[in-house]
């Protein structure tokens, strides 16, 4: 670990998880933009990572869902002149606060990266991002020109989009880190 600007050792594992957008009131609290549609991750942890002026640790005191945002009293941000000047700021959480998941269910920080191959042992990409269209999240699937060794196939460079729905997408495993999706080449 490396330390922050104030000499705390900073988490390798810090997710960006959103942003602060302007005040919140008059006594100091920060409106976040969070980057999820649900924001478990910024209620559940008790310290957050700012990058403003530098990447420091602050303790959240209290916050909460308001409107869509989350709402957060920080420690040592008193009044709306030092929370407006927050506005811009990037927050990130530690991946191990994250609250626990069930066997189904997956933070896409986690599916970034993983290897995407069809039924048919073809090798489609990699997951490159995660995007969300209203009804359903989707794979952002990277088809780059060189791929790894033992694939059967290779998709042309490129990129495809898979929605991460039942239908299309039969396993998640984080171990072998692979996705298999019932999805041709030619989609």
């Amino acid at each position: 670990m490396q330390p922050s600007a104030d000499g705390v050792p900073v988490p390798q594992d810090l997710v960006l998880v959103g942003y602060v957008s302007g005040a919140y009131g008059l006594n100091g609290w920060i409106r976040i933009k969070p980057y999820a549609s649900d924001a478990d991750a910024l209620l559940a942890a008790k310290t957050w990572w700012l990058d403003k002026p530098a990447l420091h640790d602050v303790d959240m005191m209290q916050a909460k869902m308001h409107s869509g945002d989350v709402v957060a009293q920080l420690m040592g941000v008193a009044g709306r002149e030092s929370a407006e000047a927050l506005r811009g700021t990037a927050v990130h959480v530690s991946r191990a606060h994250f609250p626990a998941l069930s066997d189904d269910e997956f933070y896409w920080v986690d599916l970034i990266g993983l290897t995407v191959e069809n039924l048919e042992g073809e090798l489609l990409g990699q997951v490159a991002d995660m995007m969300d269209n209203g009804a359903h999240p989707i794979l952002r699937v990277s088809r780059a020109a060189a791929m790894p060794e033992g694939a059967a196939s290779v998709a042309p460079p490129g990129e495809i989009l898979i929605p991460f729905v039942d239908r299309f997408v039969r396993s998640v495993d984080q171990q072998t880190k692979k996705i298999v999706v019932d999805w041709g080449l030619d989609y």
